[in-house]
């Protein structure tokens, strides 16, 4: 079904750390360190600054792969590692890309289901890796059929 979109990426797109919002993800995940909030605490850090929760990345923009035309409902978050060369730095841009790294399909118990694995990238100003993070995300056999009847 997207085994032809396997190694395409979408074109770049910079994001923003903004310190509102790092300060609104933080409350929403309940974890208000000082770290991702507090000004003063950021800047006597190890880091200088404050950083950004280790899932923050998730409220990024990763651009539009060509030909990935994946529903907007109904789709299931099956998991999500993030590997970090370094923590993301409150007020930088991070320039994000996806990749497809794989699609197959298994029998269950409601029918067959897809599983599309992608691979997401963070890249600070110097073109250094921050982050990558990989996710699977599920296709049931619900969503598949409205995708293949399109």
């Amino acid at each position: 079904m997207f085994n032809d979109s396997i190694g395409k990426r979408s074109k770049p797109v910079k994001n923003f750390v903004e310190r509102g919002a790092v300060r609104k993800f933080a409350f929403s995940i309940g974890d208000p360190h000082p770290i991702f909030i507090d000004e003063e605490a950021g800047r006597q850090s190890r880091y200088g600054a404050n950083i950004a929760p280790p899932t923050f990345p998730r409220v990024f923009d990763y651009g539009m792969i060509d030909s990935l035309n994946l529903p907007e409902k109904g789709l299931i978050h099956g998991e999500q590692v993030y590997r970090y060369n370094r923590p993301l730095l409150v007020g930088e841009e991070i320039t994000c890309y996806s990749k497809v790294k794989d699609y197959y399909e298994k029998k269950g118990k409601q029918g067959e289901m897809g599983f599309l694995a992608m691979k997401n990238y963070g890249l600070d100003a110097d073109g250094n890796m921050v982050f990558s993070a990989e996710q699977l995300v599920i296709i049931n056999e619900t969503i598949r059929k409205k995708v293949m009847s399109k």
